[in-house]
């Protein structure tokens, strides 16, 4: 009798048991479907402007302010990109070039100077580091609009206004937020790397280049392309230095073409979307990298 009874327990404990990991399954599976309906529902929000913007690039102005919303054009106007690209006043190609050149060059100056200030501030000993590093951090709450007038004054008097000049040389000098970022990235990597180095006789500017940075690739990822993004939707920037049409970036030449555009809602569309596409594939392209330096960037440090 005591054996059929134990028996009997553990049977009945075994049921208990197997129903609350089923009970606990249930919940998990609940919980995991309505986290992912959260998460395509948000996604579906921020890419329903995308979306307007992608199909009325291929719509005349009726179809675009048609009622109700038409969700996709019919008849689709491919001509729109024709048209686009080689309107005289808005030559996208050249355009295009000179926001690559501006992005490039301001990203280039933006990494080297950034790269080489965090470390600085990171691993390097020197008296008044934390003070300077202090002063750095301050200079963020200063609005762009203060320090501006000054900045296009002296290049004024220099003679340096109508091109790049003004708009590329400051990002040699360094960007406050960057050097903070890349140096609480160093901070994450251990100093004896540093210090062994030392010790076998290498320089303290091929421990930077040769040790330090192929650890933070992922920061310099990072700030590659927040400054890409930065620098190609710029529009002040441009505005105030640049005179002739053929040095716009795409930024400015597309409001140029919207003025001259102002009734055909379907070219200014096309012209956004093309302005847009480059950034997608530079995403695209460094999003693993990208993802890891946000993820790790800060954490350490």
């Amino acid at each position: 009798m005591i054996e059929t009874s134990t028996t009997v327990d553990t049977t009945v404990r075994t049921k208990a048991e197997h129903a609350t990991s089923s009970h606990r399954s249930y919940r998990k599976l609940v919980g995991s479907l309505v986290k992912h309906a959260i998460l395509l529902l948000v996604a579906a929000a921020f890419l329903l402007p995308f979306y307007w913007l992608v199909i009325s690039s291929f719509k005349d102005n009726t179809q675009i302010f048609a009622r109700p919303m038409q969700w996709w054009p019919d008849p689709i106007h491919w001509e729109n990109f024709e048209r686009t690209i080689h309107y005289p006043n808005f030559p996208y190609f050249r355009l295009l070039w000179n926001s690559i050149f501006y992005s490039g060059m301001v990203t280039i100056g933006t990494v080297i100077s950034s790269a080489a200030v965090g470390y600085g501030f990171a691993k390097l000993r020197f008296p008044g580091r934390d003070a300077l590093f202090g002063i750095t951090l301050a200079t963020l709450m200063i609005p762009a609009i203060v320090t501006f007038i000054p900045t296009y004054v002296l290049f004024s008097k220099l003679n340096l206004t109508g091109g790049y000049i003004p708009l590329i040389v400051p990002a040699f000098l360094g960007n406050p937020f960057f050097i903070f970022m890349m140096r609480q990235f160093f901070m994450g990597v251990p100093q004896e790397l540093g210090d062994a180095a030392r010790i076998d006789g290498a320089g303290e500017f091929r421990i930077f280049l040769e040790i330090m940075l192929p650890l933070v690739r992922p920061a310099l990822v990072v700030v590659s392309v927040f400054s890409i993004l930065y620098t190609w939707q710029d529009f002040f920037g441009p505005l105030i230095y640049l005179q002739d049409r053929y040095k716009f970036p795409l930024s400015l030449g597309l409001y140029a073409f919207r003025a001259q555009r102002a009734n055909e809602w379907g070219l200014t569309m096309m012209g956004s979307l093309l302005t847009t596409i480059p950034l997608i594939f530079v995403f695209l392209f460094t999003q693993r990298y990208f993802l890891r330096g946000v993820t790790m960037s800060g954490i350490k440090g």
